[in-house]
């Protein structure tokens, strides 16, 4: 059984990103998407980025949530 806590700090994690608040802040500041992007196609991603964030979404599982509001929070922050 799955008992991670899966939060904006977790997933970056998993991505292989830092993941202290002001870290993820600072990388959301930093990064941009077009309206006609996915998120999981941003050039900003490794392919192993891409595939994880990728195949969550299409399970549509425990990490969904959490990357779809990865995903607003980067559109918003243009």
């Amino acid at each position: 059984m799955d008992t991670t806590k899966h939060d904006i700090n977790t997933l970056f994690a998993q991505l292989g990103l830092p993941n202290s608040n002001e870290q993820i802040d600072a990388f959301i500041a930093s990064h941009e998407l077009e309206d006609t992007t996915l998120l999981q196609e941003a050039s900003f991603w490794d392919e192993a980025q891409q595939h994880f964030l990728a195949e969550s979404l299409a399970q549509d599982g425990d990490w969904s949530e959490v990357i779809d509001e990865l995903d607003v929070r980067i559109r918003q922050s243009k």
